[in-house]
């Protein structure tokens, strides 16, 4: 701080040092002026000076050091307090600066209400034809197209799906609704649309559920479950897809395991990193790295903790572990 106010004035403290200079140069030319009593009066004024700058030193930097330690969350109240001219430009500057990015913030925040609740809509009017379409599927009477059809069309369910909640995530508290939850009902519905799907690579599911009940939220884990079920059959060529479910501790935990290609060691702790896809698979165009990123985003909401083991070629296991009931308390669910 020393030295930044030094620097800070030195253009005054040169003009300063000048002037005490310029008597006993003027005194050391002109031999009728005498030196002594020169040199009596410029050291006695530059001690004035330095004594002068040693006092005011505290009051001219104490603005300079709010300013250093001031925070922005705390606003403008700690500047306002000064009474030094400038302080008090700052803050007034600063207020209007802070006025003016508030209500740029505000109409940037309705915009973007305004643009999640019209993408929401929209991506609510687009369920109706694929819907439309999946009746129309039945009547195909090709397997192959109509396999081809169904892939298609439940690629593209899962991608407005994942939309859907990415758009919800960030208000995901609001949504929250804990109880105690059956399982069954829950896996059931998430294999079913991947049926079709399943057939064509020839995959099949097996269940053992002997944890039957979670405290969670239905419609939360569905989702979860959901982008775990469809890895699982997208990395998988041939095989069952395993769904246990079984206590420990007190506490409840889901596993879905797979046959499939697996993860290599060096992608595993990438996987739930946003848009992360594969370093062994790039050339896959098909996936879009937001799967496990949306699940383990909602799985962190609900107090959920999501552990993976895998070998590259050799499948995957996904491991869901669900909070105590003292936990989900704390939640202000129950």
């Amino acid at each position: 701080m020393i030295r930044s106010f030094l620097v800070e004035r030195r253009s005054w403290l040169l003009l300063l040092l000048f002037i005490h200079l310029l008597p006993p140069l003027i005194a050391a030319i002109d031999v009728s002026i005498p030196l002594l009593p020169v040199l009596y009066i410029t050291l006695l004024s530059a001690l004035i000076c330095l004594v002068f700058l040693i006092v005011r030193y505290p009051r001219e930097t104490s603005f300079y050091r709010q300013l250093r330690d001031w925070e922005p969350s705390d606003g403008t109240a700690a500047l306002a307090e000064s009474d030094h001219p400038l302080a008090r430009i700052v803050e007034t500057a600063l207020s209007r600066q802070a006025r003016h990015y508030k209500r740029e913030a505000a109409r940037q925040g309705e915009l973007l209400e305004q643009e999640k609740d019209e993408l929401l809509s929209w991506i609510h009017e687009v369920k109706t034809p694929l819907t439309a379409m999946q009746l129309g599927m039945e009547r195909v009477s090709d397997p192959t197209v109509k396999a081809r059809l169904a892939y298609e069309w439940l690629r593209i369910h899962h991608l407005l799906d994942q939309q859907l909640h990415q758009r919800r995530l960030p208000y995901m508290d609001n949504d929250l609704f804990i109880e105690r939850t059956k399982l069954v009902p829950i896996v059931v519905q998430e294999i079913q649309p991947l049926r079709s799907w399943c057939m064509q690579k020839g995959i099949g599911f097996e269940m053992d559920l002997q944890a039957e009940y979670v405290l969670t939220d239905a419609k939360w884990l569905g989702f979860i479950i959901r982008q775990l079920l469809t890895n699982a059959v997208k990395y998988s060529d041939t095989g069952d897809i395993e769904i246990i479910s079984r206590e420990a501790d007190g506490q409840v935990i889901v596993e879905v395991r797979d046959v499939g290609r697996g993860i290599s060691a060096k992608d595993l702790p990438r996987i739930f990193d946003r848009g992360f896809t594969s370093t062994s698979m790039h050339q896959d165009s098909a996936a879009t790295g937001m799967g496990l990123y949306l699940a383990h985003k909602a799985a962190l909401n609900l107090h959920i903790r999501i552990e993976v083991e895998s070998v590259s070629g050799s499948g995957s296991t996904f491991r869901l572990r669900f909070p105590v009931a003292n936990e989900m308390s704390r939640m202000g669910g129950m």
